[in-house]
């Protein structure tokens, strides 16, 4: 009787993971640099070429908040379609267009500033289109917000005025605490979320762990017991940053992390001192004795993740997995076959 039982229980285990087995993923990039942001286009059209990569989600632009200004957009895009495809493969890459909204808006505005803030949202998303995207055919807009429990509301009136002025399906970023917490924190009246399985931890509120990806920290938010109330896409991370102490001070986000390790001794995990003055991009200065926590995002670490992933989300059988973000510099630090594993490995 008991080997009868243990059959049958292992028999229903591998039917619901069967069941609930992704089947097929659509490849797809963030796209977040702004308007001063220097790019080797050719360098990231390969990456696109080679991977097959038919979808783009690209920040627009960003809003924030002053007393003076009101709402007001901000980091406006340098994206332009024909960096990317020429005249006859245009259509080829669908461009979803991506706007950041920063809390604040939420807290300071009322229900005539969200209105006011949809109708700008909308005709700045179609201004960018013309401009940037000739006039492309745009289907999705994605906001991304890390929202509170003391501004969804107004949140989710903005995502409701501004489904019927675009027209368009709504997609938002969903953090992992509103994703373990609906109930407190609810769901957004949008077609679908992404949830980004990255940025878990403050920066600056934990000097031993690392604040982009750490993986218990990942598997704590995970409930594998309960599937989200809507369609859910995955975003990782594929890139590193360094953060610069200096007199013990915190000063600065470094990125080019490849072109300051040379310079650098570990002096404990995480954590780093600068061996040689140096200036990077003319512009940031390391002296000797700096302390540098390094946060890499390796593809081990990666793969782990999709790993915990897998087995504490019920995933739909067609979801998009997107990396965060098309960056040549970040993206050298990964072969073309760990690439392309991060989003294979989500159907294995």
């Amino acid at each position: 009787m008991k080997k009868i039982l243990l059959f049958l229980a292992s028999f229903f285990l591998i039917f619901s993971c069967e069941k609930n087995k992704v089947e097929k993923v659509e490849k797809t990039f963030y796209y977040w640099k702004s308007s001063d942001y220097y790019s080797d286009f050719n360098k990231e059209k390969d990456i696109l070429t080679e991977q097959d990569i038919k979808k783009l989600y690209v920040k627009f632009f960003e809003v924030d908040y002053t007393d003076a200004m009101g709402n007001y957009p901000i980091s406006k895009t340098n994206f332009s379609l024909y960096s990317y495809c020429n005249e006859k493969s245009k259509d080829s890459l669908e461009i979803i267009p991506t706007v950041y909204i920063k809390n604040i808006v939420f807290q300071k505005s009322n229900e005539s500033d969200l209105d006011k803030l949809a109708d700008n949202v909308n005709f700045l998303i179609n201004k960018y289109t013309k401009e940037k995207l000739d006039s492309l055919q745009v289907s999705e807009i994605q906001i991304d917000c890390d929202w509170t429990a003391s501004t969804k509301d107004k949140y989710f009136y903005f995502l409701k005025k501004l489904k019927p002025l675009s027209q368009k399906e709504i997609s938002v970023t969903l953090r992992l605490y509103p994703y373990k917490y609906p109930d407190k924190m609810g769901v957004p009246p949008v077609d679908k979320v992404t949830l980004m399985c990255y940025n878990l931890i403050n920066p600056l509120a934990d000097q031993s762990k690392n604040s982009i990806l750490d993986l218990k920290e990942l598997e704590s938010y995970l409930n594998r017991g309960k599937k989200y109330p809507l369609h859910l896409d995955i975003a990782l991370p594929v890139y590193s940053w360094m953060q610069l102490y200096q007199n013990n001070q915190f000063t600065n986000v470094l990125y080019d992390v490849n072109d300051i390790k040379p310079h650098l001794k570990q002096i404990k995990p995480l954590w780093y001192e600068v061996q040689k003055d140096t200036v990077i991009n003319y512009e940031t200065y390391l002296r000797v004795g700096d302390k540098i926590k390094y946060e890499e995002i390796t593809a081990d670490k990666i793969n782990k993740a999709i790993s915990i992933i897998k087995k504490n989300i019920k995933l739909d059988k067609n979801i998009t997995v997107t990396l965060f973000h098309l960056d040549e510099k970040q993206l050298n630090n990964y072969t073309d076959e760990e690439i392309s594993h991060f989003y294979s490995n989500f159907t294995k």
